[in-house]
């Protein structure tokens, strides 16, 4: 088993380290003040080729394996959360899930703009009274003619105010199926779609969330993802993508905490040598780089099982989990190498504190990963392979 990156994916891991230097770390300490996105920043990361990573290139990506996807997040969380939960949603959540159960005549009509950052996709699935039960989501979706008609909301979706398309994940109404869900891309311009941001939120303040809402929003049957029935499956695949996205970018806030500490206890002086030397501060700092470490193994396998078509439903949950929870204890740790100087926004540490908390909410909470653990060690939970699998790399 080899263990060693590419030359490609250094160049990858290079190429986003600056982007985030560059265009990320310079503002987002104003933004996370003021509660506020920047959307140049999307197109920012159109023009540097990242919303294409992982795309074909007969659909105008950059024809990267599903490793480089997660390198690229690791490298713009290490910048901040927010741009990480772009690639998320619309590289993760919406590209791949597409690319997984679109029909070959849907992915020539979005794909190319997705992937050149013309237009951005997100995802649709959580409702104010269904979150970790996804499935008893209430818009529900009803066959008219040629068109279903949607009515219903979403609410904690990311890029709600700036995506072009959303990826929703419905009910049906009236329906033979035996599985009553369906999946389909809505346009931001259809009659009766609209949204609104969320405020106040503890982390990921310059990232846009907000809620959207479909009022009697007719959408075309051709442009339902899957079969009627499909919805289900459809969403729980995205969320395997989306869960890969963010186990990858969690190792960036574990090595943006370590940064920040190895700096500070370098230069920050307690009597007469760097608090560096002393045991107790290089055990906290020991322990960021055992979780950095063992979170890029545990993401680099999800990567190579994608890369090579294995259903990875087990594992990307448990490098979600194990990720999460080593970025949050990182972030923890790094407060308490800075002292109080980590209890204010001079230093970046206290917005890696609060940004790794809801990593452990989104994609699947703490508790649901455990839980989906514990069933498949006993042996009350196993996965057989999908209909639909993502392409393997390298892509025909």
């Amino acid at each position: 088993m080899d263990f060693a990156l590419t030359q490609e994916h250094e160049l990858i891991r290079e190429s986003a380290r600056q982007f985030a230097e560059k265009e990320i770390k310079p503002t987002v300490r104003d933004l996370d003040r003021a509660h506020e996105s920047d959307p140049a920043t999307l197109k920012k990361m159109g023009e540097a080729g990242l919303m294409g990573i992982s795309i074909p290139a007969k659909y105008g990506g950059s024809d990267t394996d599903y490793i480089s996807l997660g390198i690229v997040c690791e490298e713009l969380e290490w910048g901040d959360t927010s741009a990480r939960v772009v690639m998320s949603v619309h590289s993760g959540l919406h590209c791949l899930t597409l690319m997984q159960w679109a029909s070959e005549e849907q992915k020539q009509r979005w794909l190319p703009d997705l992937a050149s950052g013309a237009k951005i996709g997100a995802f649709g699935l959580t409702e104010p009274n269904a979150g970790s039960d996804a499935i008893n989501i209430k818009t529900v979706a009803k066959k008219d003619g040629d068109s279903y008609i949607l009515n219903g909301q979403k609410t904690w979706i990311s890029l709600a105010d700036y995506a072009d398309q959303f990826l929703v994940i419905t009910k049906l109404a009236e329906t033979g199926a035996k599985a009553p869900y369906a999946a389909f891309i809505v346009d931001r311009n259809t009659e009766g779609f609209s949204s609104r941001p969320l405020k106040g939120k503890l982390g990921v303040r310059a990232g846009n969330t907000g809620e959207i809402f479909f009022n009697n929003l007719r959408v075309p049957a051709e442009n339902m993802i899957g079969q009627e029935g499909d919805g289900f499956k459809i969403a729980m695949s995205a969320l395997d993508h989306g869960r890969y996205t963010v186990a990858a970018g969690a190792v960036g806030i574990i090595t943006a905490s370590l940064d920040a500490c190895v700096s500070y206890a370098n230069d920050r002086v307690v009597g007469t040598e760097a608090i560096g030397k002393k045991q107790l501060v290089q055990q906290l700092i020991a322990s960021m780089a055992k979780g950095r470490d063992i979170g890029r193994l545990l993401y680099y396998q999800v990567g190579w099982m994608k890369n090579t078509g294995q259903r990875h439903t087990r594992e990307v949950s448990m490098a979600k989990w194990v990720n999460c929870e080593a970025a949050f204890d990182a972030a923890h740790k790094a407060v308490e190498v800075h002292g109080a100087y980590g209890f204010s926004d001079e230093f970046p540490v206290e917005r890696y504190f609060r940004n790794s908390r809801g990593a452990m909410i989104y994609e699947g909470t703490h508790e649901i990963h455990t839980i989906v653990q514990g069933e498949y060690a006993l042996g009350y939970r196993a996965d057989k392979p999908l209909a639909n699998m993502l392409p393997t790399y390298p892509f025909d």
